[in-house]
């Protein structure tokens, strides 16, 4: 089975590229099987990790950036994927 882990947060002012750099410099052990980054307006920072275990597997997360660097705590998503009808 496949599951999908979805990390996003939104920059404080001014400060998209450092979320982005510090989003991108953060490893996670194991590695994903697929992983993609993401921005989008409003500084916000998206990263979308695919995993071959089950939907409640504990697996490695990004952790929550500095405080000085978001707006808000981060939001954090778990999918699995739905067969097509």
């Amino acid at each position: 089975m496949t599951v999908a882990l979805m990390w996003e947060a939104r920059a404080a002012e001014g400060r998209g590229e450092d979320l982005l750099t510090w989003a991108r410099a953060q490893h996670l052990t194991p590695e994903p099987l697929r992983r993609e980054t993401f921005r989008a307006p409003e500084d916000r920072v998206l990263v979308i990790t695919w995993w071959d275990a089950a939907y409640d597997t504990e697996l490695p997360e990004l952790p929550e950036p500095d405080g000085e660097l978001v707006m808000r705590a981060v939001h954090r998503w778990r999918f699995e994927p739905v067969p097509e009808a």
